[in-house]
């Protein structure tokens, strides 16, 4: 018997009852509603989603979570592609009729995407940060549909100029970014999706809902963040090798509202500069800031470039295929006239964040 959309929400659902509270987030111009049958979710994601709340209007995007058991599906489904540097399986796929089901390898949750459901189902309490990136995702596809362009990038805020901040994996822009937070005029603005968007002589960057989230390397380093872990994990953890620190993967939600103080977070903001990271915690040479025209360094555009990846779906109804090129052309048109610098030597937080200030957005 072939899966429908429709058959597909009745076994995600069940006969789940869903309570009579609902969460209304309002990123941007953008409306969300988000129902489950779990008002301990509810409680969790009203927490998270805070600085983005909104009051009961008419939402452009439904979605709605399920907490239940992880779903058992007779289903194949197909592993999706990893991007460069990534390894081990994250997520799977099938696609129905009109809408696509993805299912996270390590947690069994599953997800339904179409064009009228968005259902997460499955240990969402235990889970919810998959909940939240599945919320996220909606936005992301609303920016996307209307010509935002996607970036693995980190931003800030600073005297209303933005700094984008890219790096390869592991580079370090979340630790530079929080490093960058300790002065109190900057504002955060996005973690790892940042989004561009050209016109009216500027391009305007905006983040997505989603806090910063951090290994512990970030953590033990950075004296406003030691609440995040118990002092006798700081305390083995800094006896551990910096290599093996670095490496590790264990990661913290970061509260911008209660680690930072009120009203440090921005949803949009112009995009004045973009910075690189392609700097070594193994080099000998010193920190040097180059600025470079991205046309002629398309090996830098890796560090920058970003798949929509599995939930996006095209405003024609189809969805994103992990054998998709990345459009370069799209990056280097939006980024024309941004002034570009490259961090290159060894990793120097301090100084390369006195430098964003001082020297790349001023």
């Amino acid at each position: 018997m072939e899966v429908t959309v429709d058959s597909a929400v009745s076994e995600l659902q069940g006969d789940a009852e869903l309570c009579a509270e609902e969460l209304y987030l309002v990123p941007g111009e953008c409306v969300m509603r988000v129902r489950s049958n779990s008002p301990e979710l509810l409680a969790t994601l009203a927490d998270y989603f805070s600085h983005v709340a909104g009051s009961p209007v008419t939402p452009e995007v439904d979605i709605i979570a399920i907490e239940r058991d992880a779903p058992e599906l007779d289903i194949d489904f197909i592993d999706w592609k990893r991007e460069a540097g990534k390894s081990g399986r994250k997520d799977s796929y099938v696609d129905l009729p009109g809408g696509r089901l993805v299912r996270k390898v390590r947690t069994g949750m599953v997800f339904l995407q179409s064009e009228r459901y968005r259902i997460a189902a499955g240990p969402c309490r235990k889970y919810d940060n998959q909940v939240i990136n599945f919320i996220n995702s909606q936005y992301m596809n609303w920016l996307q549909n209307r010509g935002w362009l996607i970036c693995h990038a980190a931003g800030l805020v600073f005297r209303d100029k933005c700094l984008g901040i890219a790096g390869f994996s592991g580079g370090g822009k979340s630790t530079l970014l929080l490093n960058l937070l300790d002065n109190e005029e900057v504002s955060y603005l996005t973690n790892d999706r940042l989004f561009l968007h050209a016109g009216s002589g500027m391009v305007l960057a905006r983040g997505i809902p989603k806090l910063p989230r951090i290994n512990p390397g970030t953590i033990v380093h950075n004296r406003k963040l030691h609440g995040l872990v118990p002092a006798q994990r700081r305390k083995a953890l800094l006896q551990m090798p910096a290599a093996e620190l670095w490496e590790l993967e264990e990661k913290y939600d970061v509260s911008v509202d209660s680690v930072y103080g009120p009203g440090r977070i921005r949803t949009e903001a112009p995009l004045t500069a973009l910075l690189i990271l392609d700097w070594s915690r193994d080099s000998n040479r010193e920190l040097q800031l180059e600025q470079v025209n991205l046309a002629q360094h398309h090996d830098l555009l890796g560090a920058l470039m970003k798949s929509p990846g599995p939930f996006y779906q095209h405003p024609d109804g189809s969805f994103q295929q992990d054998t998709a090129a990345f459009d370069e052309s799209a990056y280097l048109d939006v980024l024309a006239n941004i002034t570009t610098y490259v961090a290159t030597g060894r990793i120097d937080f301090t100084t390369m964040a006195d430098r964003c200030l001082h020297e790349l957005l001023t």
